[in-house]
């Protein structure tokens, strides 16, 4: 056999490596398409699980909660098979509107007036009281200004930078034993639990104030930062995944239905001139 029937026979298994090769990457454009799918319907159906699943703890909190006042003979489940779910939510929503209506006016009023008059006169339940009502008045106000603003300040060292919730000036009591400029009442959360953290007087001089939400500000805090404000929408972010997995598919398709590429076959005279010596011209 010559040398160029010995190469000839080697062709076949360059085009089957060649073909063996040519079939990984559409398998990874598979698996890569797989993955993508899952991740998909896991951003679209976690958040949705989890409110409902937290909507339904709510309402079914509020209904053992109410459950107690009703009497047996007006409870539903006295005559029908079942509970009906959201009763003590609205019965609760009604009673408390209701009571807000009467307290608006003058007997409602006097009535409130008599009753805050003996909690302050308990030594252990005053403090809590008030304190617990000043909370109230400050957050559900409408005229309140707490927390409507978000700042960076420069915390815990120079250079290192926390967001903070700015709700109002310091109170004159207050604002006369600081140093001079005026100063704002700062709270800090904590990640990935909001409800603790440090409240400081910072002067307004060194707080930088972000056009952001609050509720951007708290999603940023409690995802430690891997949901950062302004994005972009979830459904521009399903649609982005959703697109690269069918660019995935369609490559990875056409990777798998195009022919495997095999070098082509050199001629016998090319080989022959190859093994000719230096400087010879070999004779046709």
């Amino acid at each position: 056999m010559t040398e160029i029937d010995g190469n000839q026979g080697v062709r076949p298994r360059t085009a089957s490596v060649s073909a063996s090769e040519a079939e990984r990457p559409y398998h990874h454009g598979v698996v890569s398409r797989l993955r993508n799918y899952f991740l998909t319907g896991l951003i679209l159906v976690g958040p949705l699980y989890i409110t409902i699943s937290l909507t339904w703890w709510f309402i079914n909190w509020v209904d053992d909660l109410v459950r107690p006042f009703i009497p047996v003979a007006y409870r539903p489940e006295t005559y029908l098979p079942g509970k009906i779910p959201g009763l003590g939510l609205i019965l609760a929503l009604v009673a408390l509107t209701l009571l807000g209506f009467l307290t608006a006016n003058f007997v409602g009023r006097k009535l409130i007036a008599a009753g805050e008059n003996i909690l302050n006169r308990m030594p252990v339940v005053r403090p809590l009281y008030k304190s617990l009502k000043q909370i109230f008045e400050t957050i559900f106000a409408k005229a309140g200004t707490s927390f409507r603003r978000v700042g960076l300040v420069q915390f815990p060292s120079p250079g290192s930078w926390s967001l903070v919730f700015l709700s109002n000036p310091a109170s004159p009591d207050i604002a006369a034993r600081l140093p001079d400029g005026e100063h704002v009442a700062a709270f800090m959360p904590c990640t990935p639990n909001p409800t603790t953290g440090f409240f400081f007087y910072v002067p307004r001089r060194d707080i930088v104030e972000l056009d952001i939400s609050v509720e951007a500000a708290m999603t940023l805090i409690m995802s430690a930062g891997m949901a950062q404000p302004g994005s972009g929408d979830q459904q521009k972010k399903l649609a982005a995944l959703a697109e690269t997995a069918r660019l995935t598919g369609v490559a990875g398709a056409s990777r798998a239905a195009s022919p495997p590429t095999v070098p082509p076959a050199s001629s016998p005279s090319s080989l022959s001139r190859s093994k000719q010596p230096d400087g010879l011209v070999p004779l046709e």
